[in-house]
């Protein structure tokens, strides 16, 4: 293996692992907007509180990641970059609004009065709040659905898609309402681990519904792709790909078995599990593809010298992150 390879390859498997950061954590943001907006029952003052004590010490924070994935994409593999910030432009731009409007709302909704714990009634700031939760992880998803289609083609230098309806395609809008209830479902299991009592029932409930949604999505996506994504289907049932992809879904059922039987730090460590193998599995398919099928990322790779400067660089600012971070929630979320 070349040099060149050697470096690109440590490249992508850091912004891969900033894709697996940004599921897990700003995941979890999206989906705990999802449920303040759908707080309901005579405890939902103490749903929208709970949610906010467990989003306020790093409801921005976790945007971290993206920043990572965007940085290292740009400054590594400026020309794949390039062709994927001309696909994606509408719906990468629209999510990226969601995510200012969800920042902003949170804190206009938390100072709209003088009243204590305002943040828990409804208000024209909590329902915008929780619509953009639900708009960017569904635009991502839509994203997500059109690299993985093979609908982007770079011919000549010239990003082109083959169908003018690539956007609402059934595979991409089901992988969009994967990602909101995959969200949902992360969300609410890390809920049922920052409460207690009734209320953890409550997110309990919600846990075992996302859950549910999320395994029928994940099988509708699964057909939609056999139809509509026929090489990215056929590459997840490779040697390399489906062991991976098998044991993810092993953390799924997991997660779901520790939830139904109360066992709540089990269920937390299978869900984070499964987003982690999932998204190596779909790493491992696309390789080495940063566009299917004409943008190999080694052929868009930068100069070895800025190759071995990014990778060796992030672990000295993941050494001022890390513990930043960790002293962020120790802080914040102390008795």
């Amino acid at each position: 293996m070349s040099e060149n390879a050697v470096w690109s390859n440590l490249s992508a498997l850091a912004a891969l692992a900033g894709v697996m950061a940004y599921a897990l954590f700003g995941g979890a943001d999206f989906g705990g907007g999802v449920w303040d907006l759908f707080a309901c029952g005579e405890r939902k003052r103490d749903q929208r509180l709970a949610i906010q004590r467990a989003m306020g010490p790093v409801w921005e924070a976790n945007h971290v990641w993206l920043i990572l994935v965007i940085v290292v994409l740009f400054t590594c593999f400026p020309r794949g970059y390039a062709a994927l910030g001309i696909a994606l432009f509408i719906p990468f731009h629209l999510a990226l609004l969601g995510i200012m409007l969800r920042g902003a709302s949170f804190v206009f909704r938390s100072y709209q009065s003088r009243q204590k714990d305002a943040a828990a009634e409804t208000s024209a700031w909590g329902i915008v709040f929780g619509v953009a939760s639900i708009i960017s992880p569904v635009l991502l998803g839509i994203a997500f659905g059109v690299v993985t289609e093979g609908s982007i083609r770079v011919l000549d230098g010239e990003v082109v898609f083959l169908r003018d309806d690539v956007w609402v395609s059934p595979y991409c809008l089901a992988n969009g309402l994967l990602a909101l209830s995959t969200c949902a479902y992360l969300a609410a299991v890390y809920l049922t681990n920052e409460t207690e009592g009734p209320l953890r029932e409550d997110f309990r409930w919600r846990a075992i519904f996302a859950g549910m949604s999320t395994a029928l999505l994940a099988l509708v996506v699964l057909v939609l792709a056999w139809s509509q994504a026929k090489s990215f289907f056929d590459r997840l049932l490779t040697w390399r790909t489906l062991p991976i992809v098998l044991v993810g879904i092993g953390c799924f059922a997991g997660s779901a078995w520790a939830m139904v039987d109360r066992r709540f730090a089990l269920a937390r460590a299978f869900a984070a599990g499964e987003i982690v193998l999932l998204l190596l599995g779909w790493a491992v398919a696309q390789y080495p593809y940063l566009v299917y099928p004409d943008v190999p990322f080694h052929d868009v790779a930068a100069p070895v010298a800025t190759l071995r400067f990014v990778v060796l660089s992030l672990p000295v600012g993941a050494a001022m992150i890390g513990p930043s971070l960790w002293f962020l929630m120790k802080a914040f979320k102390a008795k």
